[in-house]
């Protein structure tokens, strides 16, 4: 039975969003030209840019919008998009943050700075309520109109996607330099990094990737695409995502054209592998009856942040147990 079509498409804005499940955009991706990819691809390590298509140019947020070039508009920061304010943690600059969306879970300290907002289609008045200086917002299309509101009131806005490592990585350039903790950030970055390359380094001498599928959704069924950067953990991690050819970060798909693609394993929670194991649906896939699951903690994989070199560990192990050793 298919869920109310509200459902649905509340479903997706969680997956969009919400830490722990997946924060992955979709339907509504940014789009750039082939030249402005290039030219942010020219502009970042090509460890970092390995595989990945920019979404916007270098200097310009993802609704085109100029970004700061120095820290004046960092007295006060409202940080509405999750991984952005994990992120303003970790380069620590969290002291100017006065509000935060509802949905921020990480770090832990995050609790002492005010919930102010949700993270998608945030009140206009309770953003304008904390005085800020500047917001970041997550750059969807839902969150388009706030941020021209704050612009006419005469607030600067940073709005961000992070699909991909890639954008990770320059979403901690761009915090970094409107915050005034570009050196940090880049610590942090070149750290993450760095722990990605010694992973994809120790499951490039396998000699075959298991053929994974990674479900985000049950019914109707949702997995990871091509377009997340939870495919590129996989890889990364050394696996073949079977949906790696799907553009988007996260697609409906039909239960037959998983079965069709043949996974001889399922990327699942511990809840998860409970629950599609009594679902119908999900049993008629042969390894969900074979209980071919590999287990990962979405606490960690299901954030593009600082925890993504984490998140590589995480899976390499689970997929190939005889590499924990030399794992970092």
């Amino acid at each position: 039975m298919f869920p109310h079509p509200r459902l649905v498409r509340r479903a997706r804005r969680w997956l969009v969003l919400v830490p722990g499940i997946v924060v992955a955009a979709c339907g509504d991706s940014s789009r750039s030209s082939s030249a402005a990819g290039a030219a942010e691809a020219s502009r970042v390590p090509s460890a970092v840019a390995h595989g990945v298509r920019a979404i916007a140019p270098a200097d310009t947020d993802d609704f085109g919008v100029a970004l700061p070039t120095d820290a004046r508009y960092a007295r006060r920061v409202v940080s509405l998009n999750p991984a952005a304010t994990e992120a303003v943690f970790a380069i620590g600059a969290d002291s100017v943050l006065v509000g935060r969306s509802r949905w921020d879970r990480y770090p832990a300290a995050v609790a002492r700075v005010p919930a102010i907002a949700d993270g998608l289609r945030p009140s206009l008045e309770a953003v304008l309520a904390a005085r800020p200086t500047l917001v970041v917002l997550y750059a969807t299309a839902e969150n388009r109109a706030v941020a021209d509101a704050l612009t006419r009131a005469g607030v600067r806005t940073i709005a961000l996607r992070v699909d991909r490592i890639a954008h990770f990585h320059r979403q901690l350039r761009v915090l970094g330099v409107a915050l005034g903790a570009s050196s940090r950030a880049a610590v942090v970055s070149d750290s993450v990094q760095r722990t990605l390359d010694r992973v994809r380094a120790q499951t490039a001498r396998l000699a075959g990737r298991p053929a994974v599928v990674w479900p985000v959704w049950s019914t109707p069924p949702m997995v990871i695409g091509g377009g997340s950067y939870m495919d590129e953990l996989l890889e990364i991690a050394g696996a073949r995502n079977v949906f790696h050819d799907a553009p988007q970060p996260s697609p409906s798909v039909s239960m037959e054209e998983i079965i069709a693609r043949a996974p001889q394993y399922v990327m699942a929670s511990d809840t998860q592998m409970a629950s599609l194991g009594r679902d119908d649906t999900w049993r008629a896939l042969p390894a969900v009856r074979a209980q071919q699951f590999v287990r990962h903690d979405p606490a960690v994989t299901g954030r593009p942040s600082v925890v993504l070199g984490m998140a590589a560990v995480q899976l390499a192990r689970a997929l190939h147990p005889t590499l924990a050793d030399s794992l970092p």
